[in-house]
């Protein structure tokens, strides 16, 4: 059977899923993500350059693991020259991970990121002869990812000092290339259910290693107090994945997915908020063990930020649905709102948590009562 015949993985109905490879591939990517939020240390008033630092190493890890599942959501033959291919893509991101901590110094990061888009550009080619339509997709994604790997090749003779820039450079060229190729992209769609799916499973991947970074600042055999401690600062994760897996099942977006640039692109500040997020309450149960009666201004700032940025990348993901309502907008103001004041104005720590759940929670049940609906709406339409 050829590369163009093949069918990806699908239920009774015919809809694409993830394969085991696909989730295989998705275990090297929590240990990557765990190296990335790991540079932060455990210093309770990071620097805005080691803050800008993690972003950036974020989105170039995210950015690897994306541009597999877009080859994925449309190609995928699941043969052995695709595992072959893929597991060579996995010791690359298992480089990615090791070199991650010694950044920029290190070249296991821009040679584990070689190998993971070098594989994804073999993977294009071969696709390429399929068919007229994977012609002009591969084409775009060839010119643009080609270029910014032949930039983080270059990367590897620089100084130490320079390849930062140059690694900026590369990744402005690959994150506008989907953009410019907007056009001929779009005449293929992306399959409108894995690619929720899989961003989705990456989303709850990062969550998991917020929530890790949670646990571990618990101490062992805490008392009662550390144990409330915890407990308030896990309702924050639990409501923001509350709100997530309700507005992904409610498959709004669904419909208007098409090439799938904004919906994946908004995950980005999304993921990396959610990641910041788990690091800052961790910081603060750390602080609280330690009998700390005032937070950092740094470390809440950076608390109020990442929650402030995922109450927008929310509201970017309704947008693609429809435009917000009145009741939708004063929902998010009211979430940003609260947020900025309780981070901004108080310094006690248990309190900042208990004020700081309270407010996501409510935010929680107002936004997931308008999604359900919402979503009710859109089945009653399609029915």
């Amino acid at each position: 059977m050829g590369l163009g015949e093949l069918t990806p993985q699908a239920d009774e109905a015919g809809h694409r899923h993830a394969t085991w490879l696909e989730l295989f591939l998705d275990l090297i990517f929590v240990y990557a993500l765990a190296a990335v939020v790991a540079r932060l240390g455990n210093e309770p008033s990071p620097s805005p350059t080691a803050v800008v630092a993690v972003i950036g190493l974020f989105v170039v890890i995210q950015w690897a693991w994306i541009g597999q599942v877009y080859y994925d959501t449309r190609f995928d033959p699941d043969d052995a020259l695709h595992r072959v291919l893929v597991l060579i893509a996995l010791i690359g991101a298992g480089a990615m991970t090791l070199g991650v901590d010694e950044v920029p110094e290190s070249v296991l990061l821009p040679i584990g990121y070689l190998i993971v888009r070098g594989v994804l550009l073999l993977l294009y080619l071969r696709a390429r002869p399929t068919s007229p339509m994977a012609r002009m997709v591969t084409t775009v994604y060839l010119i643009g990812f080609g270029s910014g790997w032949l930039i983080w090749l270059v990367s590897l003779t620089a100084p130490t000092e320079l390849r930062p820039v140059l690694w900026i450079i590369a990744m402005v060229i690959e994150l506008s290339t989907p953009w410019v190729g907007l056009r001929w992209l779009n005449r293929w769609p992306v399959d409108n259910r894995h690619l929720p799916e899989r961003i989705g499973q990456f989303t709850i991947i990062v969550l998991g290693s917020a929530l890790a970074s949670l646990l571990f600042a618990v101490p062992d055999h805490p008392p009662p107090h550390m144990i409330l401690t915890a407990a308030l600062a896990f309702l924050i994760p639990a409501a923001v994945w509350w709100v997530y897996t309700t507005f992904v099942t409610t498959r709004l977006t669904q419909r208007r997915l098409r090439g799938g640039q904004a919906y994946s692109y908004l995950h980005v500040p999304l993921g990396g908020s959610l990641l910041l997020l788990g690091w800052a309450l961790g910081q603060v149960v750390r602080l609280v063990d330690a009998n700390a009666t005032r937070l950092p201004l740094e470390l809440r700032l950076l608390l109020g930020a990442s929650m402030v940025v995922w109450t927008a990348c929310g509201l970017g993901l309704y947008w693609l649905w429809a435009r917000p309502s009145a009741a939708r907008l004063a929902i998010a103001a009211y979430a940003v709102a609260s947020i900025t004041l309780v981070t901004t104005l108080v310094h006690r720590p248990r309190l900042m948590l208990a004020l700081l759940a309270l407010a996501i929670v409510g935010y929680a049940v107002m936004v997931s009562r308008r999604l359900v609906r919402a979503g009710q709406e859109e089945n009653t339409l399609e029915g």
